[in-house]
């Protein structure tokens, strides 16, 4: 193993080994899962552009302070002599890309800067978890069940997501696949998930002459056993059938989109590809491991500067193959389980730490900018005296996006316990749902009414909900106009 293979803490790289182990099994019991769920109200496809949803984790605890630096904060040199990157004026080769006048990108994440012009590339700032656990394990476990006060939690919020929604494409057996071997807790509790490294790929093992009889016999076999593994077995042989009509290998990109060679890379490619084939597939979730960073960081040219370069040709490639032409709606999302201590440490590192950011690509996001009630990095302002303090919680941005992009407003059993604070991450595509509960109906009304006459009153009445859903025709307007549309909406015409 060489050097720059094992940065990682112990507890990370043991992790690393036993989260297949942990986690693979959860397939298996997702299947059962909606069975005891709470009952909620299904959120119907009112939405026609319902997006698709790319969650991406950086596990180990990636640091937020190289790939959207604090340059205007004086605090951040002081801190990090050797390992900041420069100031966009400093003449210096790393010097970081402004973003803001505040915050910049180091120059090796300037594929994403089209993105970022074009209003697609959010980043959230001094964001994450209020847990203060520095542990690995506890702190991805928590952040993907996102449900911290309930020690007893097995399904992840994406999970939970699903689980309350119809379908896009009724009977599709695959709404959401993981790119890894095992199911990640974001995505457990979801029905018909499966986890599939490889889709091109994905058959039965062995010689391929006897597919046929093997199939048969098993299909045999399972079809004489009890759920859920009766019905996972024919998810599973409904999903072979259906990818084997896709041409994963000699897929071609759009919008001249070159995807990095590498598994990330392999990984947003065939999801492009799965997002295009309209099989109706709604949440991908993909893993990045090696963030661990405790010696020989490199954010200049070593293993951090190589991950954060193969991190953005992939989402930039990813944004201009779905962007171009009239491809799906799409959101990506990027987190870590927490950040990287402020000050450097003595083995040109960083340790564990508290705030960090989260990324968020789209063609329907409100981005161009970095989010943030920047708390700063003098001593008296960090977290313990150490850690960057988190201002938004990651729930903020993760319920907004659930309920605005994703058409859902189960957000009291998505993210139990808590109340978001809807911060303009997303675009709303509720258009018709005045009172933000995940469906158009006669319930409406009011808030229609109320929008139509009076922004600023239905602001004040239905906090988190965005007046522009009474824009039935898109043209930017609340008036007249609209009526007709929103009635319509609610005959089901």
């Amino acid at each position: 193993m060489s050097k720059s293979e094992c940065h990682g803490c112990s507890e990370y790289l043991e992790l690393s080994r036993r989260q297949f182990l942990g986690v693979s099994g959860a397939g298996v019991v997702a299947a059962s899962l909606p069975a005891w769920l709470p009952r909620v109200a299904l959120a119907g496809e009112f939405c026609s552009s319902r997006d698709v949803i790319v969650s991406i984790f950086l596990r180990g605890a990636a640091d937020a302070m190289t790939f959207c630096a604090p340059f205007g904060d004086d605090a951040y040199y002081d801190a990090r002599p050797t390992l900041s990157i420069p100031r966009p004026d400093s003449g210096h080769p790393m010097a970081a890309l402004d973003l803001d006048g505040f915050f910049g990108m180091p120059p090796y994440m300037s594929p994403l800067m089209p993105a970022y012009a074009n209003g697609d590339l959010l980043f959230v700032h001094a964001c994450g978890s209020t847990d203060t656990s520095r542990s690995h394990f506890d702190a991805m476990k928590l952040m993907e069940f996102a449900d911290p006060t309930n020690p007893g939690a097995v399904t992840g919020w994406l999970g939970r997501h699903l689980a309350s929604t119809m379908a896009v494409v009724p009977g599709n057996p695959l709404r959401a696949v993981a790119t890894e071997f095992g199911l990640m807790r974001t995505l457990v509790g979801a029905p018909d998930a499966l986890p599939i490294p490889r889709f091109e790929t994905f058959n039965l093992l062995g010689y391929p002459g006897t597919v046929a009889a093997r199939r048969q016999a098993l299909t045999s076999m399972y079809n004489a056993t009890p759920d859920p593994l009766r019905t996972a077995a024919q998810t599973t042989q409904a999903v072979i059938d259906l990818l084997a009509t896709i041409d994963f290998i000699g897929y071609q990109p759009a919008g001249s989109a070159v995807y990095p060679v590498s598994p990330f890379g392999t990984s947003l490619k065939a999801s492009a590809a799965l997002i295009k084939s309209d099989i109706g597939v709604e949440a991908i979730g993909i893993d990045i491991e090696g963030w661990d960073h405790h010696i020989d960081m490199g954010p200049f040219d070593g293993i951090l500067a190589q991950k954060l370069t193969d991190l953005a040709a992939g989402l930039a490639a990813f944004h201009a193959d779905l962007s171009a032409g009239n491809g799906r709606n799409f959101v990506v999302v990027v987190m870590s389980e927490f950040g990287r201590r402020v000050a450097e440490n003595g083995s040109d590192g960083t340790d564990h730490g508290h705030g960090n950011a989260m990324i968020v690509l789209g063609n329907r996001i409100a981005g161009g900018r970095v989010l943030t009630q920047w708390p700063g990095l003098q001593p008296e302002q960090r977290f313990e005296g150490r850690d960057l303090a988190i201002t938004i919680d990651y729930r903020d941005v993760l319920a907004e996006i659930v309920q605005n992009r994703l058409a859902n407003g189960n957000l009291g059993l998505i993210f139990p316990n808590f109340t978001p604070t809807f911060r303009g991450v997303t675009e709303s595509c509720s258009k018709g749902d005045l009172n933000c509960d995940g469906g158009v109906t006669p319930d409406d009304v009011p808030g229609f009414a109320t929008a139509l006459m009076d922004e600023a009153a239905y602001r004040g009445a239905n906090p988190g909900c965005d007046p522009l859903n009474a824009d039935i025709n898109g043209d930017g307007a609340i008036d007249g106009r609209d009526i007709q549309g929103f009635t319509q909406q609610i005959l089901g015409e």
